[in-house]
């Protein structure tokens, strides 16, 4: 999909639906975009509790033509840095051709009576490019039992650079179908490139 006004119109009003910062997420993303044609867009704001504080985050996720574009915004309280409350916002752009893994996890209600186009209780996204990679490391084994030899390490590697969470529960229903939307032309965007 070409950047169009209702595009971009939809990616602001999602931001502003948002209620976060509307202006502060919206011009960050926009100065990563630049010019570029918006092909598929995500906005997922989260609330997460921190002993007495109420957190805010919202992560917005772009795919343009060439690049993924990920924006998060954090909300701080004043602290020793700064005597009044403040915001961070960070942008990320990654090339479409480092995307190595797109992954996403459907969670499904009554599973023996699915059918084909319900939606999901809940969907993980789970997209890695090589920021981030998690080693899970544990010792090796063989099948003796009374081994007691030192068989090194086992273990794997896993991209995890971003995972998102949205459920219908929390999200409602209409962040779940942009979610999964968003998948699904991540994954044909990098399929392209691959193909």
């Amino acid at each position: 999909m070409a950047k169009t006004s209702t595009t971009t119109q939809g990616l602001r009003a999602a931001i502003e639906r948002s209620g976060y910062y509307p202006a502060l997420v919206a011009e960050a993303v926009e100065a990563a975009v630049g010019g570029e044609p918006i092909r598929s867009y995500l906005v997922h704001q989260e609330t997460t509790f921190d002993a007495n504080e109420v957190r805010r985050h919202v992560t917005v996720l772009v795919l343009t033509g060439n690049r993924f574009i990920v924006s998060h915004t954090d909300e701080q309280a004043a602290d020793d840095t700064s005597p009044t409350p403040y915001a961070t916002t960070s942008t990320e752009s990654v090339k479409l051709g480092r995307i190595s893994s797109v992954v996403v996890s459907r969670v499904v209600a009554n599973p023996e009576s699915y059918a084909p186009g319900t939606l999901p209780r809940e969907v993980v996204l789970t997209i890695g490019w090589g920021a981030v990679s998690r080693i899970d490391l544990e010792p090796a084994a063989c099948g003796d039992p009374n081994c007691e030899a030192d068989h090194g390490y086992t273990g794997n590697s896993t991209a995890d650079d971003l995972s998102l969470r949205v459920s219908e529960t929390g999200d409602g229903p209409e962040t779940v179908r942009q979610a999964l939307a968003f998948a699904q032309s991540l994954s044909e965007a990098t399929a392209d490139l691959a193909g």
